[in-house]
């Protein structure tokens, strides 16, 4: 997991810079007769010295996805005869990921919220921490298990509540959000149509396509009604941190879904001030924010909702993970 927050980074390799060089490209190769316990020592051992966080674990999973075999498969087997197509293909992915590609993209997936996801570069990879998001948004769900879920969205039959999710990505959040209850209807929105077209995807792989509607546009502007919950994990990286992120996320990950201006707030302020007009009476809105952003957030929430309940929440390492506004 390559952390979005810039804590430490003065020690990571730093990102190739703007219009200079590409990065050096260089060639290895196994033997022909590399077996996958001697592929995982070799492809480790790269990765290693090329300063990658996670080798032997990235070993394993790039290995295994070659052979279409789990890690105990892959150490029940350690003598199993790699073809020459599979050296090739595992040279290539270790080569890639020595330049720091995310093994995410690399396999063209990623586990979140016990659900695996179809990513590449259009989106962005979906965190563990934003698995916190999915929580909160889940909690208030159960608070909609009364008389009132029957005919508090009638133009929907059998929908209790509304969410929109907003920068929705991968649609990591809309999908998890749907798969884990049966009462929610969620709008996600994304101004990337190809972002949108990898959520899409990933809602039809797990058959809740008639549970999400996907919208094309700017925040809160194309939601055709007020909704229960906001939830939106925004572009939050300021500007003067974007050379001191990892390589992996600067050399590969989209741009639009990182940056948020001078001081990393400017989508958030957005949604704060449009926010009242989209939100129900009572509803609630969480936003997921930077380690140090917290009580800014915090205040900007205080100006458009001046009586509302405002929490700074932290993840399970105490950093501040969410900001919780209840109506």
């Amino acid at each position: 997991n390559e952390w979005l927050d810039v804590k430490g980074a003065k020690d990571r390799p730093r990102r190739q810079a703007a219009g200079g060089p590409p990065l050096q490209a260089f060639q290895w190769h196994l033997a022909d007769n590399t077996t996958a316990g001697l592929a995982l020592v070799a492809a480790t051992q790269r990765l290693t010295s090329n300063g990658v966080d996670s080798p032997k674990l990235d070993s394993e999973v790039l290995l295994g996805y070659v052979l279409g075999s789990t890690r105990a498969q892959l150490y029940a087997h350690p003598d199993r005869l790699l073809t020459e197509d599979e050296r090739q293909r595992l040279e290539r992915l270790v080569v890639r990921r020595c330049q720091h590609e995310p093994v995410a993209y690399l396999v063209g997936e990623k586990a979140f919220y016990g659900l695996d996801f179809m990513v590449d570069r259009r989106v962005l990879i979906p965190r563990p921490e934003t698995e916190l998001l999915v929580d909160m948004v889940l909690d208030v769900a159960l608070q909609f298990d009364g008389p009132r879920s029957n005919s508090h969205n009638g133009s929907k039959p059998g929908v209790r509540f509304l969410v929109a999710d907003i920068g929705t990505g991968s649609g990591a959040v809309s999908v998890a959000v749907a798969a884990n209850s049966a009462t929610a209807f969620i709008y996600a929105v994304d101004i990337s149509q190809d972002a949108l077209e990898v959520a899409r995807s990933n809602a039809r792989r797990h058959g809740l396509e008639s549970r999400i509607q996907f919208l094309s546009g700017d925040l809160l502007a194309p939601l055709p009604e007020p909704v229960d919950v906001i939830a939106a994990n925004l572009p939050y990286v300021a500007a003067h941190e974007w050379l001191d992120l990892a390589p992996g996320i600067v050399n590969y990950e989209p741009t639009q879904a990182l940056l948020g201006g001078a001081d990393g707030l400017d989508f958030i302020r957005s949604l704060l001030e449009q926010a009242p007009r989209y939100l129900k009476p009572g509803g609630v809105v969480l936003l997921e924010v930077g380690a140090s952003q917290g009580s800014a957030v915090g205040e900007m929430a205080g100006r458009s909702f001046p009586r509302a309940l405002i929490e700074v929440l932290t993840d399970y390492a105490f950093r501040e993970r969410i900001v919780r506004i209840q109506t």
